[in-house]
Parts: C-alpha cells; sequence; structure tokens
C-alpha cells in the first residue's frame, strides 16, 4: 500500500496565528499549489483512497482530485482550545512558556496535548495498516498529524516529532508492505 501524507496548502492567516482545529481559509495561492501538489503525485489508482481531515483547509485540497473523499476527525490538528485564534504573542507568556517545555503531556486551557494528538493519529494510522483498505492513500491533513505519524511509526518519543519539517503543500511517501512501514520521502 502506498500511502502519501500531505499537508493543505498555505492559508490566509497573519503570521503567529495560533489555528489549530479552528477553520481558517487557504492563501489566494491555493489553486497553483494545489497544481504543485498533484504533479508530486503518481497517477491516482481506480482505488485510491483519500481521507481528510474535516477542516476546510484539508477539505478543499482533497476534493481537487476528483474522487470520494472520507473525513475522519482524527486527522485534525492539535485542538488549541483557548488559545484558538490568538496570536501567540498575544498569550500569556508565562503560561506559553510553561505549554512549550511540556507541550506532549500539557495541553493548552480548555485543548490537548501533543501527546492526546499522537495517540488518535496512531490509532487511525493503526486501524488503516490493519484494514489496508486500498493499494494508494492519501491522507490530507496537517503538520502535526504528519509529525505523530512520522513518531508514531519510527516509534520516536513524540518530543522529537517537532524534528521532522512539514512544510505547507508537502508530500511524504511511505509504502506498507508485508507488515512493516517504508519511508521513501519527507517533505518534499
Amino acid at each position: 500500500m502506498d500511502i502519501y501524507l500531505i499537508r493543505h496548502t498555505r492559508t490566509d492567516t497573519v503570521n503567529g496565528l495560533c489555528y489549530g482545529q479552528s477553520d481558517v481559509a487557504l492563501a489566494d495561492s491555493f489553486i497553483a499549489e494545489a497544481q504543485l501538489i498533484r504533479e508530486k503525485l503518481p497517477e491516482l489508482s481506480p482505488d485510491c483512497l483519500i481521507a481528510s481531515s474535516p477542516l476546510r483547509r484539508c477539505t478543499q485540497l482533497a476534493q481537487t482530485f476528483g474522487k470520494p473523499v472520507k473525513l475522519d476527525g482524527r486527522l485534525q490538528e492539535v485542538n488549541f482550545g483557548d488559545w484558538e485564534n490568538q496570536r501567540f504573542d498575544d498569550i500569556d507568556a508565562e503560561r506559553l512558556k510553561i505549554w512549550t517545555e511540556n507541550f506532549v503531556t500539557m495541553s493548552p486551557p480548555n485543548g490537548e496535548s501533543f501527546g492526546d494528538l499522537c495517540r488518535r493519529a496512531g490509532g487511525f494510522w493503526d486501524e488503516l495498516v490493519a484494514n489496508k483498505p486500498a493499494g494508494q492513500v492519501l491522507l490530507i491533513t496537517h503538520a502535526g498529524v504528519i509529525r505523530a505519524l512520522l513518531a508514531h511509526i519510527l516509534e520516536l518519543p513524540p518530543v522529537n516529532a517537532f524534528k521532522f519539517r512539514i512544510d505547507a503543500g508537502s508530500v511524504h511517501k511511505l509504502q506498507y508492505l508485508d507488515d512493516y512501514t517504508y519511508i521513501h520521502s519527507v517533505n518534499q
């Protein structure tokens, strides 16, 4: 099974905005960026499964492939709770510092920790590879989810997941074969 982890394209947000599960719009460059993503992928197989975060920045991209899209909440970005739609610079500096030093186990107020995200993304992955629903799978999701999936697959401590660079519009190719996951490319 060939699996492509695809991060949504650039968003129309100000720099430094905390927008995890907020449904923000895409940048005006969406059409061109979506075309660049399609150029990075092989021809889609007839049985290609497309699964997407239900957030608009992902579903809009998923729909450009012209195939049915399965929405799954486990592919959503981390929930920043009360910090959603705030600039990081506007969040209490001391609270933010404590959270950044403990983000794997500590959640923002009324949000979730990165460890929570890793567990839900890992559950999605385990179900995907157990069921092998198609020969080709596109997962349209977010940077945090892609980091969580790579950490899960490589059995890395979640704190190390942020060593992966995950650009907007990037494609990451994996292959699941004989109960083993191979990573072919990251951040293409």
